[in-house]
Parts: C-alpha cells; sequence; structure tokens
C-alpha cells in the first residue's frame, strides 16, 4: 500500500483529502504544520507527500526544500491557493514534482497522484536493473 502525507493547515482540507485518498486505496497521514510533516517525514517511510504553500510555522516552499533533502525520492507535490510564477518556479526548483492550484479537483488529484507514484515505480525498477548489472559485470570481471 502506497503512504502519503498531506500537510496543510485547514483541517477541512486535511479530512477531505484524507477521505478521498483512503477511498482511493492509499495510507494517509496527516500534519497541520511543517514542522509536525518533517518529523513524520524523519520517522517514516511516505511514497509521497501533498504540501500547501503557506503553512503557520514556514513556508511551504521552505518545507519542501527540507523534505526534499530527507527524502529525495519521495514524490512531492505542493498545492496552493496563492498561485504566481514566482512560486511555481521555486517549488520545481526546491524539488516539486508537481504544483496544483486551489480548489483541488479530486479526480485531478488522483490522477496527478497515480502519475507521481508511477513515475516512482519505473524509477526504482531502473534502480534495481542498474544494481544487477553492475553486480553481474563486477562478478564477470573477477571470473576473469
Amino acid at each position: 500500500m502506497k503512504r502519503i502525507l498531506v500537510v496543510d493547515d485547514d483541517q477541512g482540507i486535511l479530512d477531505s483529502t484524507k477521505q478521498i485518498l483512503e477511498i482511493d486505496g492509499y495510507e494517509v497521514e496527516t500534519a497541520t504544520t511543517a514542522g509536525d510533516g518533517l518529523k513524520k517525514i524523519e520517522s517514516t517511510f511516505f511514497n509521497l507527500a501533498l504540501f500547501d504553500i503557506k503553512l503557520p510555522d514556514m513556508e511551504g516552499t521552505e518545507l519542501l526544500e527540507k523534505a526534499h533533502k530527507l527524502r529525495p525520492r519521495m514524490k512531492k507535490i505542493m498545492v496552493t491557493g496563492y498561485a504566481s510564477l514566482e512560486n511555481s518556479v521555486i517549488s520545481l526548483n526546491a524539488g516539486a514534482d508537481a504544483y496544483i492550484l486551489k480548489p483541488v479537483d479530486p479526480d485531478m488529484l488522483l490522477v496527478k497522484i497515480k502519475e507521481k507514484l508511477d513515475e516512482q515505480d519505473r524509477d526504482m525498477a531502473l534502480d534495481g536493473e542498474k544494481v544487477a548489472e553492475f553486480l553481474e559485470e563486477r562478478l564477470l570481471s573477477l571470473k576473469r
């Protein structure tokens, strides 16, 4: 089961997003502050995280940068009601895999999440193939 973290200071958004994602088969945890979100990221593996851009204790882009350093393979999607070219560029440069505007359409959100998780699965499969190739080459070189 894929694990998703949702960080938003609006409890209503957290509750509805969690419900939508759980109905679709995801295991979901939530946090209302960036600090709580970072603690969860440090202690638990998540396949994907949704970050609000405006949080009470730090900007979502700062949370994104810290999360990217901690878990570079975790897919990260920024969600904002404050659309601007500057925010989108900062987010993408800080490691965001996608940028979604509020109000979020649930169907579009699920499509985007599936797309990013499929990318993650492909990346992990390629990494596994590279390791297998390396080991095979190494074994062959040792036999020579």
